[in-house]
């Protein structure tokens, strides 16, 4: 009995179940679960420190860092307000136009940003919109929320799942691009008809209301034009480099804390010694170093269990469960991604994961045959986003500032939207990824 206890793998699994399920409560803050969880494995010995810090993988750490900096300057200038109200008056006040255009203003933000960032800036100029046009502000939240975990999957800085992903495969931003895109666009397009028909047509604004929205000059939404200035350049000039990122051999983490100093350098030149390090303290602190912290952790308890070989054997007993056919192994994680990434995070699912198929890789004829199975991953677990309120933290966000506006948006009356939204998007995937793979 002593000897099952003290066994490396059931050690490694009962750290994984209980940190697992403390996640689920969210009973405690999600950090502080994980580095818990990492030091048990360490103090149980399943990891030495040393080993412990070689699992972390630092390329996704310094991404999401590098970015938070880039977006979190950026968003001091109002470039992101700005887009909005110049979007809604494109489509001249029009409520139903304004339902597509902010649905993929939050869409390509989340391409390009994070889904998280963009509700935060964008649901905030929709309740200006709706309360001067006096509409119900419901359907554009629920439809912002789908267009952020939607929009979020088509790169590989839209979605943490995709940079995980992507930095464990060393993809580059254009393989998600050219892969993914399509049927992100194709669900976003039926997405905003299906809207459109339920709730776009039946929108009504006075030509008096319409006159205020007109009238706001999207201009005064930036309030530092020189820092709109830099950021956009710098920010631009990112982009392009994650998509030259493969030709010049670099990682997508030195290129994004590269773009984050420039910007940081950019913000605070001519400033005296005491205010420039006060700008850059408050870009530090711009960091979400909770999230930082949680993917620290959580990469050290995964990479236990990678080390004591249980992922390897579960990689092989679903190679078994699959028949060793890629077509199963794909629609299966398909699937079973989006299922699960409905009720718990997709996040340390996704960790988990990744591991399991690398494993399965060598049984189903390596990388290249189980790039659909790749795919299949990134678009169940983002897309398994949508299935429920806190399926994401997109997701949360959203209601959390529903709340405070007097708009709350329950998780049952979210679910009457959610589960079909998410079953129409895998339905979709299923078919995309089945006429690119398997014709």
């Amino acid at each position: 009995m002593f000897d099952t206890f003290s066994n490396p793998q059931f050690l490694a699994t009962g750290i994984l179940v209980v940190c697992y399920l403390v996640l689920f409560t969210e009973k405690l803050n999600r950090a502080v679960v994980a580095l818990l969880g990492a030091s048990a494995m360490i103090f149980c010995g399943v990891l030495s420190q040393e080993s412990a810090i070689a699992g972390i993988d630092f390329n996704t750490i310094s991404l999401l860092i590098g970015m938070m900096i880039v977006v979190g300057i950026a968003e001091k200038s109002g470039m992101f307000e700005c887009a909005a109200i110049y979007a809604a008056k494109l489509v001249k006040a029009s409520p139903r136009g304004m339902l597509a255009a902010l649905a993929l203003i939050t869409a390509i933000f989340s391409a390009l940003l994070d889904n998280v960032t963009t509700v935060l800036l964008i649901v905030p100029v929709t309740f200006q919109i709706t309360r001067s046009l006096k509409l119900n502000p419901y359907p554009f939240l629920i439809m912002e929320i789908f267009a952020s975990n939607i929009g979020g999957t088509a790169t590989l800085i839209g979605d943490p799942p995709n940079i995980l992903i992507g930095s464990a495969l060393n993809l580059s931003f254009m393989d998600f691009v050219y892969e993914l895109t399509p049927v992100v666009a194709l669900c976003m397009l039926i997405l905003i008809l299906i809207f459109d028909f339920f709730f776009g047509r039946k929108m009504q604004a006075s030509t008096a209301d319409k006159k205020k929205i007109m009238s706001l000059d999207e201009t005064e939404c930036i309030t530092d034009k020189p820092l709109f200035i830099k950021s956009l350049s710098v920010l631009t000039l990112v982009i392009a480099g994650f998509i030259l990122a493969e030709h010049w051999h670099l990682q997508n983490g030195t290129i994004a804390l590269f773009g984050a100093a420039v910007l940081m350098l950019l913000y605070t030149f001519g400033d005296n010694h005491q205010k420039r390090d006060q700008k850059v303290t408050e870009a530090f602190n711009m960091v979400d170093w909770t999230t930082i912290f949680f993917f620290c952790g959580l990469f050290a308890i995964v990479y236990g269990l990678e080390e004591t070989g249980i992922l390897h054997q579960l990689g092989q007993k679903f190679v078994e469960i699959t028949d060793g056919s890629i077509k199963k192994a794909t629609f299966g994680v398909l699937w079973v991604s989006a299922i699960v990434s409905t009720a718990i995070d997709n996040i340390p699912f996704v960790a988990t994961m990744i591991p399991t198929l690398k494993s399965m890789e060598p049984s189903l004829g390596g990388r290249e045959a189980m790039m659909p199975v790749w795919w299949a991953l990134s678009l169940g677990s983002c897309f398994g986003g949508n299935g429920s309120l806190i399926a994401a933290s997109a997701n949360v966000i959203v209601a959390g500032l529903a709340q405070r506006e007097g708009h709350p948006i329950s998780f049952l009356r979210f679910l009457i939207w959610a589960i079909p939204v998410m079953i129409l998007t895998i339905i979709i995937s299923t078919g995309y990824l089945y006429m690119i793979h398997f014709i």
